[in-house]
């Protein structure tokens, strides 16, 4: 009978594809594996969007329906009830472009904080990197806020042609893709802070719902940054989305406070914002089945 050398049983040992261990290091955010599996990404942007509209009448056409009677109601209510300024904006169109951006910070944030809750079948099934669902759900997102931002610039021709506004984009419009990516990760971030402490806590699933409301009110959707009283100014502009609304409203519109500073603050705080996520998120997937 042949023996085998142990070299010999070295060379035969097989290279595995993949190694899943018990513990890694909490800062490891295989990104690797998110390259791996990008097909598994693109599978559940699909699922988010048709599972969504799938038995609804109108389907996408809730994408301009839901905005255009939110800024109805908003031009009623604040613009011509309450007599809050619009920085000599139409109150449509200044209604309108803050909606638009906040819808989609919106969405990142209250979808990407119920992950762990809505997805725990399948994470105790099968392994894949779990931040291919917060990620798919900013990436489908960004369909919606597509529809919601031709219907922006269909409202800026119409009030540009028929009413005769001297409406003007502005060399800020240049940072547009960045201002996405920042209300993307900074709703990202923030959505993976929640759903890591919801994995055990589960009454802060109650408080995102109105939570994300009130938050808005502290955010400039409503209201310009210059008509905000000068006791509470500051803090408003501390919100991270002020200044990120503000550059999205002066690059379509012509009007808000925009500088390069508030930029740089909203990138480091939305920096800031995702390391934290991440860190949570990456160190709550690893026993998250166990508790939720």
């Amino acid at each position: 009978m042949l023996g085998t050398s142990p070299m010999n049983a070295q060379n035969t040992q097989p290279e595995w594809d993949l190694i899943i261990k018990a513990k890694s290091p909490v800062l490891d955010m295989k990104i690797q594996d998110l390259w791996r599996y990008r097909d598994l990404l693109v599978v559940f942007v699909k699922r988010d969007f048709v599972s969504f509209y799938k038995q609804t009448v109108l389907g996408p056409l809730w994408f301009f329906i839901q905005p255009l009677f939110t800024t109805l109601v908003f031009a009623f209510v604040f613009g011509n009830l309450a007599k809050i300024s619009t920085d000599g904006l139409p109150q449509f169109l200044f209604y309108l472009s803050g909606i638009t951006a906040w819808n989609y910070f919106a969405d990142c944030l209250t979808k990407t904080s119920s992950v762990f809750k809505d997805n725990a079948s399948i994470f105790s099934k099968v392994y894949f990197p779990r931040l291919i669902l917060p990620l798919s759900i900013v990436v489908s997102n960004l369909v919606r806020f597509g529809v919601q931002l031709l219907l922006l610039l269909l409202a800026i021709a119409y009030f540009s042609i028929s009413q005769g506004f001297n409406l003007r984009f502005t060399n800020a419009l240049l940072l547009f893709p960045f201002l996405v990516l920042l209300m993307a990760l900074l709703g990202l971030g923030l959505g993976l802070i929640i759903t890591a402490l919801t994995a055990k806590y589960r009454d802060l699933t109650f408080l995102i719902s109105f939570g994300v409301q009130l938050l808005m009110y502290g955010t400039t959707v409503i209201y310009p940054l210059s008509a905000a009283p000068q006791k509470y100014k500051s803090i408003i502009a501390l919100n991270p989305m002020t200044p990120i609304i503000e550059a999205f409203r002066y690059g379509f519109l012509g009007k808000g406070s925009f500088s390069s500073g508030s930029i740089a603050y909203a990138t480091f705080a939305t920096s800031l914002v995702l390391i934290f996520g991440l860190f949570l998120f990456n160190r709550t997937e690893k026993n998250f089945v166990d508790t939720i």
